[in-house]
């Protein structure tokens, strides 16, 4: 009864708040190449043009993000590579900086990080993201875990907030990581973690919770009322539509990006497809359109074209048709939502636009 009841509400506030949507109609398949598009979470690391030509014959700009992530090269490179990459396309491809966090506990950490941070956005960088390493594996002399909350990060957040940086945020896991495999509900969660125990949080109960994980985010974002805060992946709320309402509530400075967490979506819309319909029209103004796809440093950006091509048609399609097709994520088929175009509009570029002022304009 309750979830009819939340649908049901989720329904009429959407229509109560939007009542021209209800008669706009959606863009195409036909549309995708002529519409302008910004996919806000990519992580490009060779700088061969071949990517970006392929992209803006395709009507996607990019977003870029360097990230404290062991798997990809070193900061420096990264950084490095998204400097060519805007010089080359000024207008196609934008960039967010990033920091390491080992040795934080040092009192000199934090003056040089401000420093890397400062030559990062003289060089042309939009966003600083945090990453997932705070609160799962940065250990303090204690050997306890540090979380996002943590007052040696709290002088750089309100450096941000002062000086209107904006802050992109992934804290925590999708919450299927601490499920049983058979409890998952995206094929690809499954795989993954039954490939990689070692990151099961399931399996690791001495692990803080997901719960543990959202509740120092939001204490940070909540100490920081100023701040520009872009919670990548849903915010680690994917998993329902209503918990992610009840954050952008909450929080009225927060975006959030949908990037790896559309499969996630996808699960809700086959159970409730006006819900998650619902949710997009309602906060059409706080959802940002990104991916997750990453570039291996030795993979060609053709190679990598011809994959974000395949990847960003079906994201198209279930957001644009009413469509019933297959995804890779889910065994059944999925209904695409049918949105309207001025939800698309915003959900694709307008918002990104917004959250990242001047990004895509051509300067360094």
């Amino acid at each position: 009864m309750r979830s009819l009841v939340s649908s049901v509400a989720a329904l009429l506030a959407g229509a109560a708040f939007f009542p021209a949507l209800a008669a706009e109609p959606s863009y195409k398949m036909a549309d995708y190449g002529r519409v302008v598009k910004l996919d806000v979470h990519m992580h490009l690391h060779n700088p061969d043009a071949a990517f970006l030509a392929a992209a803006k014959r395709q009507n996607f700009k990019v977003l870029t993000i360097n990230v404290d992530y062991p798997d990809f090269p070193p900061l420096e490179d990264q950084q490095r590579v998204a400097i060519q990459l805007k010089a080359k396309f000024p207008r196609d491809l934008a960039w967010a900086a990033s920091f390491p966090v080992d040795g934080s506990d040092q009192p000199g950490w934090l003056p040089a990080t401000r420093q890397r941070v400062d030559a990062a956005l003289k060089a042309g960088a939009v966003g600083v993201k945090v990453w997932k390493n705070i609160g799962m594996s940065l250990r303090g002399t204690d050997d306890h875990l540090v979380m996002i909350d943590d007052a040696r990060f709290a002088p750089l957040f309100d450096d941000f907030a002062r000086r209107g940086i904006p802050l992109l945020g992934h804290q925590g896991e999708p919450h299927n990581c601490w499920l049983p495999l058979e409890q998952m509900t995206v094929n690809n969660d499954r795989e993954y973690f039954k490939a990689h125990p070692q990151y099961h949080m399931h399996l690791h109960p001495e692990m803080p919770s997901w719960e543990s994980q959202m509740a120092a985010r939001d204490r940070m974002v909540a100490a920081h009322p100023g701040l520009h805060f872009i919670g990548v992946h849903l915010a680690s709320l994917e998993r329902d539509v209503d918990e992610l309402a009840a954050f952008l509530d909450k929080f009225p400075n927060a975006v959030v990006d949908v990037a790896a967490r559309i499969g996630q979506l996808q699960y809700q819309s086959q159970k409730n497809r006006e819900r998650v319909r619902s949710f997009f029209i309602k906060y059409q103004d706080r959802i940002l359109y990104g991916s997750d796809m990453a570039q291996a440093p030795d993979q060609d950006g053709a190679a990598l074209a011809r994959e974000a091509e395949t990847v960003w048609r079906m994201h198209w399609r279930y957001f644009n048709t009413a469509d019933s097709f297959k995804v890779a994520d889910l065994d059944e088929p999925v209904t695409g939502l049918a949105l309207p175009r001025t939800v698309v509009d915003k959900l694709y570029r307008r918002n990104a636009e917004r959250a990242f002022p001047g990004a895509w304009s051509g300067k360094q």
